[in-house]
């Protein structure tokens, strides 16, 4: 069966997309398995509306946009079931007293430990290379915006993973 243009540019941006999106995904939430879902669920909405995004002048833009929309999501449904199952159980949460070994944490750890907005900040600058502009594009937000989510965001992963304030975290501040 032979593509049409429509289908075959859109198949053309899911195989040099898809797994982007889906590192992104896998970033945002922490979770693998739901990386390549909310990958496919972007996709899906994109084709749904690929007759506009397609003459779009930033369509990975808008692709990553809805990745972040999809986790963001996909994160606030997870807390609240969370909640209610606590509820159920009435019970508190138990806090540990285990060690802090601070060389032992994880980056994935302390980037889950950031808010939503910092987290996908700091993601999309550093571990995508995004500049500001295309990382406001990509959320929605102001160029400012990413700009002081991302310094909040480094600050707090360096103070989380106990980085010492040299200036840069993976040699990118400032950029």
């Amino acid at each position: 069966m032979l593509l049409d243009d429509t289908s075959a540019e859109f198949q053309d941006f899911f195989e040099r997309h898809y797994a982007e999106l889906a590192r992104l995904a896998h970033l945002l939430t922490g979770e693998t398995d739901a990386a390549d879902d909310l990958a496919a669920d972007a996709l899906i909405a994109l084709w749904q509306r690929w007759d506009r995004l397609r003459a779009a002048d930033y369509p990975l833009s808008y692709a990553r946009g809805v990745v972040a929309n999809m986790a963001r999501e996909r994160i606030r449904s997870a807390v609240r079931e969370r909640r209610r199952i606590a509820l159920f159980w009435s019970r508190s949460p138990e806090k540990t007293n285990g060690p802090d070994v601070a060389a032992v944490l994880d980056v994935r750890a302390a980037l889950a430990r950031l808010p939503f907005r910092k987290r996908a900040c700091v993601v999309l600058r550093h571990a995508f290379d995004l500049s500001e502009k295309d990382t406001a594009l990509a959320l929605g937000i102001s160029v400012g915006t990413v700009k002081s989510q991302t310094s909040k965001g480094m600050a707090e992963l360096e103070r989380v993973l106990d980085v010492p304030a040299v200036g840069t975290f993976a040699g990118r501040r400032g950029r």
